[in-house]
């Protein structure tokens, strides 16, 4: 017997904020908060209607990936930015301990209540991508980011790029790309606590073009991510 399915959608890189006691470490770094640096473009928009669509529970974060990045693992060298990285180690320390840990520290115990309980947690991670990175032009609208060694998490890809193409066929959805899912973040961190099928973590990047260049295309890709979404989760998710 498949198991009840919990959703729950997460957004690392919500914002750009500073808070008031590490502002001076970004003197000289205004431009780069601004950026795609600082922040995902539409991914806190896109979190919000999957959770409200979903009535799913949503964690999010607007504290900017500059102070510290929450979709990277303790000792990853892009932890810390160039901003916070020469900061004295207790400044460091400080800023994992207040918005670090209790973030990752609350959607991991909130996956381990919902697996306690029997239920199937699919984790929807909202992120964003620059159309050009490093002068490589990214061929995408939506990736969508897994484990391949996961069967749960492979099946609901291949069911989402599925029913992505007949809800909106113009929009070109890869696996697997502009990144590896496999690569550090949050979900890689929560796969060695939580075993496949009970637990299925996918990165759900957009190509920010949509975001910023307006118009009715942004909010048509935002329903027909949420519409074939429901429709895999009507059929199983996966068959788990």
């Amino acid at each position: 017997m498949a198991r009840e399915i919990h959703v729950l959608i997460t957004c690392e890189h919500g914002g750009n904020r500073v808070p008031k006691a590490y502002r001076a470490l970004f003197h000289g770094h205004e431009a780069l908060l601004a950026s795609h640096r600082g922040y995902d473009p539409g991914a806190l928009t896109l979190a919000r209607e999957l959770a409200r669509h979903f009535e799913a529970p949503l964690r999010v974060a607007t504290v900017s990936r500059l102070l510290i990045d929450l979709n990277r693992s303790i000792g990853h060298p892009r932890l810390y930015s160039e901003a916070t990285r020469p900061a004295p180690e207790a400044v460091r320390r400080q800023i994992l301990a207040r918005h670090y840990l209790p973030y990752r520290d609350e959607v991991e115990a909130h996956i381990a209540g919902a697996l306690e309980r029997g239920l199937r947690v699919i984790h929807i991670c909202a992120h964003s991508f620059t159309p050009v990175l490093d002068g490589e032009v990214r061929r995408a609208d939506v990736g969508l980011l897994y484990d391949p060694r996961r069967p749960g998490e492979a099946a609901l890809c291949r069911r989402w790029q599925a029913a992505l193409r007949a809800e909106a066929p113009g929009l070109r959805v890869r696996r697997n790309y502009p990144y590896r899912g496999q690569s550090d973040g949050f979900t890689a961190y929560l796969r060695r606590r939580f075993p496949d099928p009970g637990y299925a973590g996918i990165e759900l990047e957009v190509n920010q073009r949509l975001v910023l260049q307006g118009g009715r295309r942004w909010p048509a890709t935002r329903g027909a991510l949420i519409r074939a979404l429901q429709r895999c989760l009507d059929v199983g998710a996966g068959g788990s």
